[in-house]
């Protein structure tokens, strides 16, 4: 081969490597990374889901391993939106302007009552915020059931088994805070499970248990106990309409979390999840959706 051919197959390889590059750089565009919260992660897959249908040339990628795994990545800039089911903290907002110039953006995409769940048969009707720190909170001193006024069949020993979520969980730090406030703790020896159905599942094995978790993790085999602000307030059923309306104590907004105002196939993709066609997912997954007047207008 003489020269002149050497050079233009040395130019149609590099217009090939060069075409390959420009492809792969193509396909990351089209890949939105979502992760964080595990309340979420019923819903965020059902989202990411339904939008590839829509739209195959777009991979929305799901993963949980709880609110704070996702905060962390959003403040490092490693994943495109943050799933959280809690408010981002001052100093937390503040790492993720430090660490990358721009302000953390928290777009509200659903509602959740946070259930207190208990076995089948646990007759309990009613349980108050005052009872719950007595039973998670560190000092107190509600250690069997009967410290709350009632027996448990099944249960020996009537031992209240306490089941809760790791501390990186948004569900964690909302619950906590709830019952016991900011600056005090759960006590120890509850069964910290890493995600939200986790905590159903062993409620529902074991009558003696007490456990928290996403009203859309509810199965036949528990009981989601009536809650109640304290001994006078009247005590609220966790429901899709109470968390909406905020009678319910324990309910609390979801969040997508995204670093500046989202734009390009981000943008496409939170509009669609707050459009009419998303937040109808959100009912059948059993969380509460926006309201119809907060919805965002996004084609279908």
């Amino acid at each position: 081969m003489n020269n002149t051919g050497t050079l233009f197959h040395a130019i149609l390889l590099g217009l090939a490597l060069g075409a390959g590059g420009c492809g792969k750089k193509q396909d990351a565009a089209k890949t939105v990374q979502v992760k964080g919260s595990d309340t979420m992660v019923n819903i965020a897959q059902a989202w990411a889901e339904a939008y590839n249908g829509l739209k195959p040339d777009i991979a929305i990628v799901v993963s949980g391993g709880g609110s704070g795994t996702g905060i962390a990545a959003i403040i490092n800039n490693t994943t495109d939106i943050a799933n959280a089911s809690r408010e981002l903290k001052a100093e937390e907002k503040a790492d993720a302007k430090k660490n990358t110039g721009k302000d953390v953006v928290e777009h509200t995409v659903a509602y959740d009552a946070l259930a207190v769940y208990v076995h089948a048969d646990n007759p309990i009707a009613k349980i108050t915020k005052d009872q719950l720190a007595c039973v998670y909170g560190e000092g107190g001193t509600c250690d069997k059931w009967s410290d709350v006024g009632i027996e448990v069949p099944g249960c020996s020993g009537q031992e209240i088994v306490r089941v809760s979520r790791q501390s990186n969980s948004g569900t964690y730090a909302f619950f906590r805070e709830w019952t016991v406030g900011e600056k005090k703790d759960f006590k120890l020896g509850s069964r910290d499970m890493q995600g939200s159905k986790d905590v159903v599942d062993l409620v529902e094995q074991t009558p003696c248990a007490i456990g928290y978790s996403g009203l859309g993790y509810k199965t036949e085999k528990v009981k989601a106990a009536c809650v109640a602000s304290n001994e006078t307030d009247a005590c609220v059923e966790p429901t899709i309409e109470g968390a909406v309306s905020g009678k319910y104590p324990l309910s609390r907004a979801l969040y997508m979390v995204t670093l500046g105002e989202p734009a390009g196939e981000i943008k496409a993709y939170l509009d669609w999840v707050r459009s009419d066609a998303g937040q109808v997912l959100v009912e059948k997954a059993g969380y509460a959706p926006i309201p119809k007047e907060k919805r965002v207008a996004a084609a279908k």
